[in-house]
């Protein structure tokens, strides 16, 4: 059976029509004759889209209990049994009431394509996992209901029902969206004209994102290579030279005319593994790149050019941006050039030639550099010195058995030979020896420089011409060989250095300790040069004024001049190292080490910026919060005893001696309520400021249990079980006497009131847990966390349950005394609050065990803190 199709209607926001706009589809096909039923569509007592369902086969909900409710969900096996051609089925994110067959909806849609019946559906850009952080950071409110991007992805088809953000804000001032109660908190909140208009960017631009995917599927399906100008992207080719950086710049100035495009840059890499790029340049370039908001690819390919439009082609890109050859024009005559030929068959992508300041011409002369190590140059020129007079001797010896064209190829064997030991130069003097001793000693006429017949003549030319054609092929042999293990050492080095950093090890400290393991050095060390400000009186006329950032090894550097080797990254940073002297065929490993460790520095120092202002923010926050806070809880409790003094003090009324006392015991209640408050307050302030003073000692959990009951404002059921071996606890009694304050009131305020709140004492090795035990609501497991945020409550927060301090402060107390205070969840419902302290080493004197009941008023469910 063919799984069925999915199609998704994506909104901006609650209340752009999705749900209508997927009943109209419904309708349309039912029109058409499509077997078309409603699984589940909510219409929130929406008038028009309650008026859409007229007409079409609603499927029966399926009815569930959970703590004393009843839910409906979708009845998946109704809709399965029903089998029509298409379900149509509200709230894709939506999460299941516990004990359903699915957690999510979407599952439960999986089920039905499964089936062979397709499906539209409806979601919310806020809802998708990939964009559910942002979408927070820029309403302020956490969607905890999500719905994994591939499942959408999957989809047939994903189409956006769109909205302005003025309009949707219309349509909720109209009634059309939200009952009139809630319009004006929703207006002013969530539906605030930034957040929507931020919202309908993400989701056009997730949307983009869906259409590109399909339309590069769709080209791969029809093998189309040509390119679909859809959305400009320009591609940046790096060669890994130093006009890399010009290169990167004037690309991205194409992509920014062209508003939206995407920049991408790609390094061709040869099959080999050999290639001139410098990877201290690649290195830096792609910071650059990343800093502008491209993206750096690497591609493997043996023709350059080839391998350049095959990866442009492949994503689709408008243009393509090389920079100019630095070859010079004598080797232009022979090879066009990368540029030249990728132009030629780049078909509709437009090339741009970027002319930069390191074009030059380049000699024509291959390099003729030694291919070989000196041990084995010099034994070259000693096998020429011993091996020509041996062999000439030889010759002469056997000279009326051999002819001239013997006597060549064996000169020609022993240039192959030293050429194969000492590489291009002995072999080279070898061949112009040879040539010499064979002219002289083996041609007629012999002992004398000429030479008679041309055909003597055109073998020694040849001679000459195939010892040094081998001895190039030789030198460049060794030349590639010693490269190629170069380059395996290198990725064997970068192979080490990011397993360290894989392995949690601080980026920085691990390159330069990896720098200092694979060159051998005593030390190694980061410098920066010393902002003026920073200067001593005798640094402040030095511009070399150099302090260290970093170092590994021995004493540091002070400077780079200080350093046995120095390499230096930008003008104000460098990398000295200490110890053996380090050749020049090395620098280019060093600049990528002390290129890496440059953006391992400013990524460093982005981190302690981005935990700046992350600190700064909290305290930004909890100042906000602290002011909406106390604004109204420490005015509530001033007010009421205020009133109740006025009164006791008017002349106008008669008070009787009850009335006296229920208005003084009012103000009693209020101020002891506002001194709590105050006192939390400064808690809180004192912990944050590290001030708070903590005085340890030996205490029994049984006697301070009783102690933080007494304190609570109403008595209640609360039922306490402590053992008598109970070992004491080293703590301070007047701050765990606030925590379990703190602690049994949260618990009261949640808890059924016909059930008490149960506490019990434990020992576990040379720890005590203390448990608090309720059987009210719960928490979700994601949210333990949060319960623990000063001024923060999960759920409305009401207007008389204290600013949120009580669970942050007992968290904090708890701290301080060296132990630990966690949630867990209660077997059966509810939640545990587990205080963990540590035990005294003496043991503890049996006590009998106390249980004592309280009741509480049950004020309204709101998961949190109270005090």
């Amino acid at each position: 059976m063919p799984r069925g199709r999915l199609r998704v209607y994506l909104g901006a926001a609650p209340g752009v029509g999705k749900t209508y706009a997927m009943l109209c589809e419904g309708h349309r096909r039912l029109g058409r004759g499509t077997d078309v039923v409603v699984g589940f569509v909510e219409t929130y007592d929406r008038p028009r889209t309650t008026e859409l369902l007229e007409g079409l086969e609603i499927i029966p909900r399926r009815t569930l209990g959970y703590r004393d409710a009843v839910f409906t969900e979708l009845d998946v096996d109704a809709v399965r049994a029903r089998h029509p051609q298409v379900a149509l089925i509200d709230e894709l994110a939506h999460t299941n009431v516990p004990g359903s067959r699915n957690a999510k909806r979407w599952q439960d849609i999986e089920e039905i394509l499964d089936a062979g019946i397709d499906v539209i559906s409806t979601v919310n850009i806020q809802h998708l996992e990939s964009v559910n952080d942002v979408v927070e950071h820029i309403t302020g409110i956490p969607q905890r209901e999500t719905v994994p991007d591939e499942v959408v992805r999957r989809a047939e088809q994903v189409e956006l029902v769109d909205m302005t953000a003025e309009a949707l804000r219309r349509r909720m001032a109209h009634g059309n969206v939200y009952p009139p109660e809630k319009i004006d908190a929703a207006l002013s909140n969530y539906f605030r004209v930034g957040n929507l208009t931020a919202l309908r960017e993400l989701a056009l631009l997730w949307l983009a994102d869906k259409v590109d995917e399909q339309l590069d599927h769709y080209r791969a399906e029809h093998d189309i290579t040509g390119t679909w100008e859809a959305r400009e992207r320009v591609v940046v080719a790096l060669a890994g030279g130093p006009e890399g950086d010009t290169l990167i710049r004037r690309a991205a100035r194409i992509a920014e005319r062209a508003r939206g495009a995407d920049l991408l840059a790609v390094h061709i890499i040869r099959g080999d593994g050999l290639s001139d790029a410098n990877p201290a340049h690649l290195a830096r370039q792609r910071a650059l790149l990343e800093n502008l908001g491209g993206t750096y690819h690497q591609v493997l390919g043996e023709d350059i050019p080839a391998a350049l439009l095959d990866f442009a082609r492949g994503v689709n890109a408008t243009q393509l941006v090389l920079g100019a050859s630095r070859r010079g024009r004598l080797a232009q005559l022979f090879s066009r050039g990368v540029g030249v030929t990728t132009t030629a068959h780049s078909g509709s992508i437009d090339v741009h030639m970027v002319t930069h300041e390191h074009v030059r011409h380049r000699s024509w002369l291959p390099n003729l550099g030694p291919g070989v190590g000196l041990r084995r140059r010099i034994g070259g020129f000693a096998l020429a010195v011993l091996g020509i007079p041996l062999l000439t001797g030889f010759l002469e010896f056997a000279r009326n058995d051999l002819s001239l064209p013997s006597e060549i190829l064996l000169f020609l064997l022993l240039v192959v030979g030293i050429a194969l030991v000492g590489g291009f130069w002995p072999a080279i003097a070898a061949a112009l020896a040879g040539f010499l001793v064979l002219n002289y000693y083996f041609t007629p006429p012999i002992y004398v420089w000429t030479i008679s017949d041309p055909d003597n003549l055109l073998a020694l030319i040849v001679f000459v011409a195939v010892a040094i054609a081998v001895s190039v092929v030789v030198d460049l042999a060794a030349r590639r060989t010693r490269e190629a293990a170069r380059a395996r050492a290198e990725a064997a080095m970068l192979s080490n250095l990011s397993g360290s950093v894989l392995r949690g090890e601080r980026p920085l400290p691990a390159l330069l300790a990896r720098l200092r393991e694979t060159f051998g050095q005593d030390a190694v060390t980061l410098l920066e040069r010393r902002p003026e400000s920073a200067r001593t009186p005798e640094e402040q006329h030095d511009p070399r004024a150099w302090q260290v950032v970093e170092t590994v090894g021995a004493a540091p550097c002070p400077s780079p001049d200080a350093g046995d080797t120095h390499i230096a990254v930008g003008e104000d940073l460098a990398v000295a190292l200490r110890g053996p002297t380090l050749p020049a065929s090395d620098r280019r490993v060093l600049e990528a080490f002390a290129t890496q460790a440059a953006v391992a520095l400013r990524q460093h120092r982005l981190a302690e910026q981005a935990e700046q202002t992350r600190q700064f923010a909290d305290a930004n926050r909890m100042r906000t919060a602290l002011l909406a806070a106390v604004s109204h809880d420490l005015r509530t409790p001033l007010a009421s005893a205020t009133a109740a003094i006025e009164s006791l003090r008017s002349n106008d009324v008669a008070w009787s001696d009850e009335d006296e006392a229920e208005l003084l015991d009012t103000a009693y209640q209020s101020l002891a309520r506002l001194d709590r408050l105050v006192a939390n307050l400064l808690d809180m302030s004192r912990l944050q400021s590290g001030t708070l003073g903590i005085v340890t000692q030996q205490l029994a959990v049984a006697d301070a249990v009783p102690q933080a009951l007494d304190g609570l404002d109403e008595t209640g059921r609360v039922r306490v079980q402590i053992a008598e071996t109970l070992p004491d606890v080293l703590a301070d009694p007047g701050l765990l006497e606030r925590v379990l304050a703190n602690l049994i009131a949260n618990a009261l305020h949640y808890n059924p009131a016909e059930q008490p709140v149960l506490v019990t004492a434990s020992a576990l090795a040379d720890h005590v847990e203390v448990r608090i035990i309720d059987r009210g609501p719960g928490i979700r497991q994601a949210d333990y966390e949060k319960i623990f945020l000063p001024f923060q409550r999960l759920g409305d927060r009401d207007s008389h349950t204290g600013v949120g301090l009580g669970l942050a402060l007992a968290r904090g107390l708890t701290e301080s005394m060296h132990g630990t205070l966690a949630p867990e969840e209660t077997p059966g419902g509810g939640l545990t609050m587990v205080l963990t302290l540590p035990a005294a080493e003496t043991p503890a004197i049996p006590r009998q065990t106390s249980e004592e009941s309280r009741s509480v008023e049950q004020p309204t469910p709101n998961r949190g803190s109270p005090g």
